[in-house]
């Protein structure tokens, strides 16, 4: 299948299309995945500006001393904020250099956007609400806490569902930490088992003004038709603006998916200005005379090697993006082609699985073992979840085996003693290649709800360097060494016997989580 063709359904309400064939002048036309330019933004930067980050204590360091030198801006998008003493150091970093810029001359220009989801937020009597209270009572004017309410959630079903299980019908899922022209990309959550021994993935894009503008304004619109939390712990809608679940949802849905395809409309229509600004001047060699000109005053940047694409998907607002993308990647994807697919809750979509048992590349997936899933021990209906995912692990594999796939198709389970696993992504090695010049990073997990119910936003990084895609190579090395290749006799050890009333109840309900 064309990648046009898997595209088309994103072109309504009409993108406009680029139909003009590459430029072999322009750093763009010398990779294989700049089709993705014809929905999303393009932003070219260079690999220096792209560290990637291995460690749980990494990214958490990295975000208080990112807070602490923050001195515009401070976006920070997260499923929720947690309790813990390590959260409150990041308050209380957020609360010092607020009020560093409160006692700067002038007007304070440091502005602090927090977007959370709202059953997640609001769970339990102390929670992320309680913990940003006392920085909305300090700060009115800098600081803005949005609450994001799934429109599905609403009438008698959000009444009924007990506050533990509302979060199941959909969520703000989106990771993002911006300070300044600095972007923190993951599928961390603020909470202090990811800063310690949670395993998940992140990237760093420093002194990247346009990705971060792009993704400012993404959090400023998914917040504008979000609940806004006051002072008083109360929430209100932004005047004039239509109610999640007490207003009517069909217009808020309309009005959110407004809202966000402006934010990438406008986003990919500048890109392709400084594109056609920058590579295809009219006048002959004015592309040289104004690089020569930018280096005499010192401010040259270094010619572009690597692609940022943002891919989002927002089902309930009727944006797709993201999963058109990740189906086009996983149906191009050639014979002998390599792609690492890794997710802490195994649960592909049925398309997902479909192009994985019938394409020609090779696969390795990588999953939580039992021990490392985030419900492991957990009380209740939510102890039986990894039983659960086991139970459709051993659905894939027994599908695997089936097609006589198990060489071309390989289950991995990530084990580590103490460590939770939440790591998600992707990798791509093109045939014959040893390193990686794709990965996918961000929020999804590969599963219905991420592609169904929640918000969700991560990026494709596409590079030419061959010390970048060394990194990311590093990255997915790392991961997989904790690892131990899935077989027959997996499924055979006692801890992995599931009940005969989860394996009822899991077709009734892998689509909530």
């Amino acid at each position: 299948r064309s990648s046009w063709l898997l595209l088309a359904p994103l072109l309504t309400p009409p993108i406009p299309v680029i139909t003009a064939p590459p430029c072999s002048l322009c750093p763009e036309g010398a990779h294989r995945f700049q089709w993705i330019r014809n929905v999303v933004p393009e932003f070219g930067i260079s690999s220096s500006h792209v560290r990637v980050l291995s460690s749980p204590a990494e990214f958490y360091e990295l975000l208080k001393v990112q807070i602490k030198a923050a001195k515009q801006r401070v976006v920070m998008a997260s499923l929720y904020l947690g309790t813990g003493l390590l959260e409150q150091e990041l308050v209380d970093c957020l609360e010092e250099t607020l009020e560093k810029s409160l006692q700067a001359k002038g007007s304070p220009d440091l502005r602090v956007s927090i977007l959370l989801d709202y059953t997640r937020g609001s769970r339990g009597r102390k929670n992320s609400r309680t913990m940003l209270i006392p920085l909305l009572q300090r700060f009115p004017k800098q600081v803005r806490v949005s609450l994001f309410h799934t429109p599905n959630l609403r009438g008698l079903l959000r009444l009924l569902i007990p506050e533990r299980f509302n979060e199941t019908i959909g969520l703000q899922h989106i990771k993002v930490y911006l300070f300044d022209d600095n972007v923190i990309l993951s599928g961390a959550n603020l909470s202090d088992l990811y800063f310690t021994n949670r395993q998940d993935r992140y990237v760093l894009l420093r002194d990247s003004p346009e990705i971060a503008d792009f993704f400012m304004e993404l959090v400023d619109a998914i917040g504008d038709v979000s609940l806004q939390l006051q002072q008083d712990d109360t929430v209100q809608m932004m005047e004039g603006m239509e109610h999640p679940y007490q207003g009517d949802k069909v217009a808020y849905c309309k009005i959110a998916n407004r809202r966000v395809m402006e934010v990438i409309n406008s986003a990919r229509t500048r890109q392709e200005l400084l594109h056609a600004k920058t590579f295809h001047s009219s006048q002959p060699g004015s592309s040289l005379l104004s690089q020569q000109g930018s280096q005499a005053s010192g401010s040259l940047k270094p010619e572009p090697d690597t692609w940022i694409y943002p891919l989002i998907q927002m089902k309930p607002f009727g944006i797709q993006i993201d999963e058109m993308v990740t189906e086009t990647l996983l149906t191009e994807a050639e014979r002998d082609a390599r792609v690492y697919l890794t997710t802490g809750y195994f649960n592909l979509t049925q398309a997902y699985m479909d192009l994985i048992l019938g394409t020609r590349a090779e696969y390795r997936i990588l999953l939580a073992s039992p021990e490392v899933n985030g419900f492991f021990g957990a009380k209740g209906v939510a102890g039986a979840i990894p039983a659960a995912y086991v139970y459709i692990e051993h659905q894939f594999y027994s599908e695997v085996c089936y097609l006589q796939q198990q060489e071309r198709v390989q289950l991995q389970e990530y084990s580590r003693a103490g460590w939770t696993f939440h790591a998600k992504g992707l990798w791509l090695y093109l045939a014959g290649s040893d390193l990686p010049c794709l990965t996918l990073i961000g929020s999804p997990n590969f599963g219905y709800r991420s592609v169904h119910r929640d918000l969700e936003a991560q990026v494709a990084i596409v590079t030419e360097n061959k010390a970048l895609q060394q990194q990311l190579h590093q990255e997915q090395e790392q991961l997989y060494l904790s690892s131990g290749v899935v077989s027959t006799s997996t499924f055979e050890q006692p801890n992995r016997y599931v009940k005969l009333w989860v394996k009822l109840v899991t077709p009734l309900i892998k689509n909530f989580f």
